[in-house]
């Protein structure tokens, strides 16, 4: 899909969502409708007893003619009008049942356990109908009736309460390796049969200032970064909870725009709706926000993208997805004494004090090693000095700890220019926008090595599945934001869906997801410190050395 098509999809999505939010005025819940055959908008209306036109505006994608069974958006507030249906996870599904017939199985538990090992199973509430496990797992009823042969006696009467259904058999153990999200790492993935969770989505989506009879899209995308992170944040998040949805766990999910930074709109969000009765809340964007939620409500807040007012989080409820800066040094420094043999090690700096912090931080690890530091004489580090140095044939590993664009540029072109017979390695704490100007063919000979919170590897299959399943849903390639979004919701959604506080699965370790890492640490507010050692190859493609 071409760039420009592709923000036209992401300006239909704030379109649809400002008129979900903004447009309805005071109405800040909605629920999803089952068209039952020969309604029409007008008729829906007429029962919820709102003009068509209203209600056509929640559904743009909507004309008068529904299909039945198709879903439409109304307001949660004509809840009563919906006399004798049932609503779950916002959406009103089925007539419920005056007296539903009960199955309790002897000895569950155990039963249960034995068929988890080679079965993806789930238990079958109140309200279940073939018609509802189809849309949520994406099975036929002939492929239920396969592996679940005694319900064919039950066709008529429908299912059970409380039984067992075999959904989807593991083939074998690379069949288990192709969820989206199954990385390696060492916190393992439980879901608690029939969980239930509820989440809100706040970001500033910015609603108020747009107005579409003046603006054209490539106004929106071009003046205004924010609408694109917020779209992708929110797309990414979606995705995250469709994909928990089908494997069985019940998620209510609501979005709330939060407005322009240092408006009311979080205050307002916060006064009118009864957010301690999330199980999660994601966002917002803003540090002063976040911490604002955490003082108002007591559900765990995820602070989704980087920000450097974050360390000065000191709230339990406050969970920051994004590892902070400061410890990007410390992840190096680590690896380089758990891995480095004798050698030369070179200490590339233009700051005497953090060429001295690293030294210090290396001498009492690497002993039998030449530590030498080397700074810039008139702005530049020749060659000549770096030969000084180096040897051939052993470990000439080399910190860059400055990001000077010509300091760096002068060194590395030193550095790809030295005899066939020394090897060199090339560190530094970040690939910072300083290395974005040098050419990836010069950073692949040097072998750079730097730290990342996210690890591209297009070639996984969790990555593959990821890009391809989010294609066919929204015609565009998932953005680094969007793969944020999924990643980070996905992760503690599920965590949430062992049944056990969040914290404790903290403790049970991290986790990788389709290209970040999750390690969450306690330091007063929860931390992630989950951190990659990449090494970028001849070919130009990464290796994960940690």
């Amino acid at each position: 899909m071409g760039i420009e098509n592709m923000k036209y999809v992401k300006l239909l999505l704030i379109i649809g969502f400002l008129t979900f939010t903004v447009s309805c005025g005071q109405q800040k819940g909605y629920i999803q409708y089952r068209v039952k055959t020969g309604e029409t908008m007008i008729s829906i209306a007429e029962k919820l007893k709102m003009s068509p036109k209203d209600l056509l505006r929640l559904n743009p994608d909507f004309n008068e003619n529904l299909k039945p069974n198709s879903f439409i958006v109304v307001p949660e507030n004509k809840y009563d009008l919906f006399k004798n249906q049932q609503i779950k996870n916002g959406v009103v599904i089925e007539e419920i049942e005056s007296t539903p017939e009960k199955n309790i199985l002897i000895d569950k538990a155990k039963v249960t356990a034995k068929l988890i090992e080679n079965f993806e199973v789930y238990e079958v509430v109140k309200g279940d109908t073939f018609y509802s496990l189809e849309r949520r797992f994406g099975v036929s009823i002939d492929e239920l009736l396969l592996l679940n042969p005694e319900l064919k006696e039950g066709l008529k009467e429908g299912l059970k309460e409380g039984s067992i259904l075999k959904i989807k058999e593991f083939q074998n153990e690379k069949e288990l390796q192709k969820e989206i999200v199954v990385r390696n790492s060492s916190y393992n993935d439980y879901i608690k049969l029939n969980k239930s969770l509820k989440v809100s989505l706040l970001l500033p989506f910015r609603g108020d200032i747009y107005n579409y009879d003046s603006i054209s899209p490539r106004d929106i995308f071009q003046k205004n970064t924010l609408a694109n992170i917020a779209t992708d944040l929110y797309l990414g998040t979606e995705f995250a909870v469709d994909s928990l949805r089908k494997r069985g766990i019940d998620i209510e999910f609501s979005i709330y725009d939060t407005g322009a930074r240092k408006s009311n709109g979080i205050s307002k969000i916060i006064y009118e709706q009864n957010l301690n009765n999330n199980d999660l809340i994601i966002g917002p964007l803003y540090s002063e926000e976040a911490q604002l939620l955490a003082s108002r409500v007591n559900v765990p807040i995820i602070f989704p993208l980087y920000s450097s007012n974050q360390s000065e989080f000191n709230n339990p409820n406050i969970i920051t997805a994004s590892p902070d800066k400061k410890i990007f040094k410390n992840e190096l420094i680590r690896y380089i004494k758990n891995n480095f043999s004798r050698g030369n090690l070179i200490i590339v700096s233009d700051q005497s004090e953090v060429s001295n912090s690293i030294k210090n931080a290396l001498n009492t690890a690497i002993l039998q090693s030449s530590i030498t530091i080397l700074t810039p004489e008139n702005g530049v580090i020749e060659k000549s000095r770096f030969l000084q140095i180096l040897r051939p044939n052993t470990n000439n590993w080399i910190v860059f700890a400055t990001n000077n664009e010509v300091t760096v540029s002068d060194a590395i072109n030193s550095l790809i220019s030295l005899p066939s017979e020394i090897k060199t390695n090339v560190f530094a704490f970040d690939k910072g926008s300083v290395y974005d100007k040098i050419d990836n063919i010069k950073l692949a000979k040097i072998g750079f090595t730097y730290v990342s919170e996210e690890f591209v590897d297009g070639t996984s299959d969790s990555s593959k599945i990821f890009n391809k399943a989010y294609l066919s849903k929204n015609n565009a390639i998932p953005t680094l934001y969007a793969t944020k979004g999924f990643d980070i919701t996905y992760d503690i959604l599920i965590r949430l869906a062992s049944g056990k506080k969040l914290s404790t699965t903290f403790k049970e370790g991290a986790s990788i997801r389709v290209v970040n890492k999750f390690d969450f640490i306690n330091k007063g507010s929860f931390q992630n410190e989950g951190l990659f050692i990449l090494q970028m190859n001849e070919d130009l493609t990464l290796s994960k050395l940690k």
